[in-house]
């Protein structure tokens, strides 16, 4: 029986990395209009979903041995996560003309989390 705790690990993680890609998305858009809605709305959800991933990373998990191999690798995903985005908001608000640089680093660092993930 699959441990249904995973779940909750996973879409914390799922959010996660689309609250941050949403931050990159919305931090680099240009044009007339403004971004829509649901962008602008998992953007806004970022610091929440922060909490969740620090709150859930920071505990340990007692499963069986495949199942706790999964959750360890999504937490530390999610503290690495955090810490792009600690890094990215420090370089921000040193260089706040360099938007497109820190908006690359930090899209780099979502992308190979999101690799890592999905192996």
């Amino acid at each position: 029986m699959k441990d249904q705790r995973l779940n909750v690990f996973r879409g914390a993680l799922d959010d996660l990395i689309e609250s941050l890609d949403a931050l990159v998305r919305v931090s680099r858009w240009t044009g007339g209009e403004p971004p829509p809605a649901p962008l602008k709305t998992a953007a806004a959800r970022l610091l929440d979903r922060l909490g969740t991933a620090g709150r859930l990373s920071s505990g340990s998990f007692v499963g069986n041995a495949a199942d706790t191999v999964k959750v360890n690798a999504m937490f530390a995903t999610m503290k690495r996560l955090d810490a792009a985005y600690v890094r990215y908001r420090k370089r921000l608000e040193s260089s706040p003309d360099q938007i497109v640089g820190v908006a690359a680093t930090l899209e780099a660092e979502i992308a190979e989390a999101t690799v890592e993930t999905l192996n």
